[in-house]
């Protein structure tokens, strides 16, 4: 599998199609239906922040990463961020059963994108991650196959405005799954630092 290096500040994120499931209007078990979604419709004209892991349902990504950024999901917004997603290399459907196992709240309005809090985005192809350079295999690590690494960023109309890597790259079949810069408190540190500079100017 041929990798890149990591896309950096500055750089436009790439413009793919996510297969992502939507509520429809239906008294049915499963009220939902496809939708690609595109790169654009997450990122353009917003200043969002995403955090990428690799995988639902496991430890780290479960345990903290996820819980740290729903737990400060008003206070991230209040930074001027309009939206915060959560990326992994897995199906839309496993997206949204891990999001319900996590205590998120679903959107149930019709169109909705799944949840009120962060937005869970199924990148199961990981043709967003291999764009973004960041695409790791762990076969004899973990049998996981492909994977993202696990990174943050802050978007601004689909530039990547701050981003933050763990381990300061990407490294396959990694038996350490490194969690020290990716989280929600020092995306919230530098989100005040942009803010306090920008009131400066």
């Amino acid at each position: 599998m041929a990798t890149s290096s990591p896309l950096g500040v500055g750089d436009t994120v790439p413009s793919v199609t996510f297969k992502t499931r939507v509520r429809i209007e239906s008294d049915e078990e499963n009220p939902f239906d496809w939708k690609d979604m595109k790169s654009e419709d997450y990122f353009k004209g917003k200043r969002v922040v995403l955090f990428a892991l690799p995988g639902a349902f496991t430890p780290t990504c479960s345990a903290t990463h996820l819980p740290g950024y729903d737990a400060n999901y008003d206070k991230i917004k209040s930074y001027g961020i309009d939206e915060i997603y959560c990326l992994s290399v897995n199906d839309a459907f496993v997206m949204r059963q891990w999001g319900l196992h996590q205590g998120l709240t679903e959107d149930k309005t019709p169109g909705s994108l799944g949840f009120t809090t962060v937005k869970l985005i199924p990148d199961g192809a990981a043709l967003f991650t291999r764009g973004m350079g960041m695409s790791c295999l762990w076969d004899t690590e973990r049998g996981f196959g492909e994977r993202s690494w696990r990174y943050s960023m802050v978007v601004n109309d689909m530039k990547i405005e701050k981003i933050f890597i763990e381990g300061g790259g990407v490294t396959q079949n990694s038996g350490p799954d490194p969690f020290e810069v990716s989280d929600a408190d020092t995306m919230l540190e530098y989100l005040k630092s942009a803010a306090e500079k920008k009131e400066e100017l």
